[in-house]
C-alpha cells in the first residue's frame, strides 16, 4: 500500500458522528439532508473522486499512482465490499481499496488482480483528501476498515506493502512485518506487512496519523 506521509496530527481519540442540531428554513432544508459523516463501500460512481484524491496525493511525491482510473473502476466493480469510503456531507474525504488474494505473499500480479472467495485481503491504497489531512482521518478510516473486515465471514488476514517510513504507523495499527516485498514500482521498494483479522484489536490509544 502507498500512502502519503502525514505528521503532527493529534492522538486518535474516540469519536462520535452526528449532525449538528440547528434550525434551518424550509428553503435550506434540502442541503442538510446529507449525513454529516458516513462510511460506506465505494461504487463505480465514486471512481473519479477516488482517482482525483489519489493522483493529487501521490503523483507530486512519487510520480506514480498506486491504481490507475481503470484499476479503481475494476476493483470497485468486482469487489466493492473490500473498499471503504469516508464521506462528509456527500463528499469523499478518504478511502481504502482492497481486493482478494490467494497466495501467502503478494506478487506483482496482486497489484491488478482480484481473486474472489479467498481468506486474504490485499489493501492497495489508503488516501486522504488534501484539505482533510493532519486530522487523524487516516488512522480512523484504517481502524474502521479493519473492524469491518473482522466482521466478514471467511476473512483471516490483510496484506499490504508500504515504504519504510510508514512501517511504524502500521505496526501501531496491529500489522506485523513479513519482510521485503517482491513488488517494485518504478524505483521504489517496499516492505510487506500482515494483519491477522482474528487477533488483537486495532489499538486506538497512542495512534498518530
Amino acid at each position: 500500500i502507498m500512502t502519503q506521509q502525514v505528521s503532527g496530527s493529534p492522538s486518535l481519540k474516540p469519536f462520535f458522528l452526528k449532525t449538528p442540531v440547528r434550525v434551518v428554513s424550509p428553503l435550506r432544508q434540502r442541503r442538510h439532508t446529507l449525513p454529516a459523516s458516513e462510511f460506506r463501500n465505494l461504487t463505480p460512481q465514486d471512481a473519479i473522486s477516488v482517482f482525483e484524491i489519489e493522483r493529487e496525493a501521490f503523483v507530486s511525491v512519487s510520480g506514480e499512482c498506486p491504481l490507475t482510473l481503470d484499476e479503481v473502476l475494476n476493483f470497485v466493480s468486482q469487489c466493492p465490499e473490500l473498499s471503504l469510503g469516508w464521506f462528509e456531507e456527500g463528499q469523499l474525504v478518504a478511502f481504502i481499496i482492497g481486493s482478494g488474494w490467494d497466495k501467502e505473499r503478494l506478487s506483482q500480479e496482486a497489484m491488478t488482480q482480484h481473486v474472489p472467495d479467498t481468506p486474504t485481503v490485499h489493501i492497495h491504497v489508503l488516501s486522504v483528501h488534501r484539505h482533510c489531512r493532519q486530522q487523524g482521518k487516516g488512522s480512523i478510516l484504517l481502524w474502521r476498515y479493519l473492524q469491518y473486515l473482522r466482521c466478514m465471514p471467511g476473512l483471516r488476514r490483510a496484506l499490504l506493502i508500504c515504504e519504510d517510513f510508514l512501517v511504524p504507523f502500521y505496526l501501531k495499527a496491529g500489522f506485523k512485518e513479513k519482510g521485503p516485498s517482491a513488488i517494485s514500482v518504478s524505483t521504489m521498494h517496499f516492505l510487506e506487512m500482515e494483519y491477522t483479522l482474528g487477533g488483537q484489536a486495532y489499538a486506538r490509544r497512542n495512534s498518530r496519523w
